[in-house]
């Protein structure tokens, strides 16, 4: 969990501000919720701060601000023994994981020949799969992006005004769905994808620090990605283990969204990617090299391209970035590629043909998907180098 300064508090919305807890009241209970919301705020001197409901997994919830005077972890140990409760934890901090076309810059941009986009786009672009960006916002009137981002939607208060403004984002959405073939800067992996995005994250400061999401931002931008009929969430962010958004991700690989989360390097691959419905994602560079931290034995995380990407950024801009979230970016497109050949596939069988087909570099590293090859073991007729 990344702690907040004092400091910074007064420019930070509300959604990430510190000493606050969520509790969910379930939607059986509904008769009862202004009962218990103002016994809990008379009782426990809590200061309301917000309420919103979650309706993938029929739960509203309260969001409260506990007082100087009572521990936060205190206060949770109490409510959790309130059996008209059905969960309470602490609103946490989460964190992005920056760290053969015409386009002008595409010989710059090896990720799309590195995973052989380039050669699988001859017969899949990604079209009219949605897939859902959740992330901060994006600069949508890029020149590569222009009419690429479908629907935008702000979780954070204030987020509105610095929406075009978010690098993370920006950099993300360049990877899945750049334009290809516009003589433009870059192309994504799925330049034809329909893509929505959700800005639940937030620069603090300036867009130099990493962008910061709380249990609260992310929970209202899952249960809006899982009821607009999303096929795939990108998550290119990291944080503690949250019961909260781990039942919002439940209910979504229930409707067979596949979720698409970059991974840490760590002793833990950090959550959500340490869910086991969950697609981890680490980084590899130009040579396929990579770090495998002793988790992957297990977890078997997909490896991508993520290290020195050139993706779009704010105001006309283009910049190489490095980190899981770029490499989680190159999986989200390449999935939205399998699904337009063979929209019927779920989550697991995805994953599997996306292991079986990674191969290594002629310079030996790891093994890096390829969406060719992929799409071949589906039995697309399509030639791969």
């Amino acid at each position: 969990m990344l702690p907040l300064g004092t400091n910074s508090l007064a420019n930070t919305p509300k959604q990430l501000q510190p000493k606050q807890i969520i509790v969910t009241l379930s939607e059986n209970n509904r008769r009862h919720w202004l009962a218990i919301d103002y016994e809990l705020r008379k009782k426990y001197a809590l200061q309301w701060t917000g309420e919103f409901p979650l309706t993938s997994i029929r739960v509203n919830c309260l969001v409260y601000r506990v007082p100087e005077t009572l521990a936060v972890d205190e206060l949770i140990h109490r409510l959790g023994a309130d059996k008209r409760i059905q969960l309470v934890q602490a609103n946490q901090v989460f964190a992005g994981l920056q760290g053969g076309e015409s386009d002008a810059y595409a010989g710059l941009s090896y990720g799309p020949q590195t995973i052989h986009a380039d050669a699988a786009h001859k017969i899949s672009t990604g079209k009219g799969v949605a897939i859902t960006i959740i992330d901060t916002g994006a600069d949508k009137n890029h020149p590569d992006l222009k009419g690429r981002i479908g629907q935008i939607r702000n979780f954070v208060e204030g987020g509105e005004e610095s929406f075009s403004e978010d690098l993370h984002g920006t950099a993300v959405a360049g990877i899945i769905a750049a334009r290809a073939n516009d003589g433009l800067g870059i192309y994504g992996i799925a330049p034809e994808a329909d893509i929505a995005q959700y800005k639940a994250c937030w620069y603090i400061l300036h867009s130099d620090d990493k962008a910061l999401c709380s249990s609260w931002t992310l929970a209202k931008a899952l249960d809006a990605a899982i009821t607009s009929g999303s096929r795939i969430i990108n998550l290119s962010l990291s944080g503690p283990a949250d019961k909260l958004l781990q039942q919002l991700l439940e209910a979504a690989h229930q409707r067979h969204i596949v979720l698409i989360a970059a991974a840490t390097e760590g002793g833990e691959p950090g959550f959500p990617a340490i869910l086991d419905f969950i697609v981890p994602v680490l980084a590899s560079g130009p040579d396929g090299k990579t770090t495998l931290p002793s988790w992957a034995a297990n977890r078997h995380p997909l490896i991508a391209p993520g290290i020195e990407i050139l993706t779009t950024t704010p105001r006309e801009g283009y910049d190489f970035l490095s980190g899981s979230s770029m490499a989680a970016a190159h999986v989200s497109g390449t999935v939205a590629l399998l699904l337009q050949y063979q929209p019927q596939l779920k989550p697991g069988q995805i994953q599997g043909v996306l292991q079986a087909t990674s191969q290594a570099s002629a310079l030996g590293g790891a093994k890096v998907i390829d969406a060719c090859r992929a799409l071949l073991a589906l039995g697309a007729k399509v030639a791969c180098p």
